[in-house]
């Protein structure tokens, strides 16, 4: 099993989510996404699953900063911007072949092991 972590380093989230794979020895490719953010596609993928709202941190510091509090924008649109600015993210995105979580969900995880 291999899976890809999407992430910053600052989230506490983000940190669990990489002990929890390296405590049981699975493969992880981190994508730190300061230095280079999640593609439009890729983020797709995570809004076709989950809908866009449980991919924006509504509750984040830049949320606040950037006045996204009153904005309705498209999904189009959301994807644009979550691209260009990360930290607006639930992190960590965390993708195993076409398993698919965001945020923490060690359950999840685990049950993935299991397969």
């Amino acid at each position: 099993m291999e899976v890809q972590i999407f992430g910053v380093k600052k989230n506490a989230d983000t940190r669990k989510a990489l002990r929890f794979f390296a405590e049981r020895r699975v493969r992880t490719h981190f994508v730190d996404l300061n230095e280079r953010p999640a593609s439009p596609g890729e983020l797709k993928r995570f809004v076709e699953r989950f809908g866009i709202d449980r991919l924006v941190d509504r509750e984040s510091r830049r949320f606040d900063e950037l006045g996204l509090r009153h904005a309705r924008l498209s999904d189009e649109r959301w994807v644009e911007r979550l691209a260009d600015e990360p930290l607006l993210l639930v992190m960590p995105l965390v993708r195993s072949g076409n398993l698919l979580t965001v945020g923490l969900a060690e359950q999840d995880w685990t049950a993935w092991m299991g397969k």
